[in-house]
């Protein structure tokens, strides 16, 4: 079960890697960059905060708290700046994220993971990068 589970997710996020590529390929570079107003972030923007999350997530994410400031055992979460964002990091992040999920087998599956200080199940840390 946890098999099937841990190939459920990876084909997810493999589907949303190919939405990501196919809409990446139909935009020009203005457009990755357009705002609606001051208030609204670009594509690119979002991307580079994606981005973010997916290096927080790591392929040490089982025993490290991506979110930790400082702290001992933690690794320091540096946020990207808010502008800009590109196919690269998306997939660079991508990558990282299947690394992360390919680290987890049946062995591992029952770790508790911490983000942000607070415990949660290996699912349920998986589910939060959706």
């Amino acid at each position: 079960m946890i098999n099937d589970y841990l190939q459920s997710t990876r084909k997810q996020f493999e589907y949303y890697k190919l939405l990501g590529e196919k809409t990446f390929a139909q935009l020009t570079d203005e457009q990755l960059f357009w705002q609606y107003n001051a208030e609204s972030n670009s594509i690119a923007t979002i991307v580079k905060h994606l981005w973010g999350n997916m290096l927080s997530a790591g392929p040490d994410f089982l025993t490290t708290d991506g979110e930790r400031i400082g702290g001992s055992g933690g690794r320091i979460r540096k946020r990207p700046a808010k502008s800009g964002g590109t196919h690269g990091q998306m997939e660079r992040g991508l990558g990282l994220l299947f690394q992360a999920l390919d680290s987890v087998n049946e062995s591992n599956f029952n770790t508790i993971i911490y983000i942000r200080n607070q415990g949660h199940s290996t699912n349920e840390a998986i589910n939060r990068q959706f």
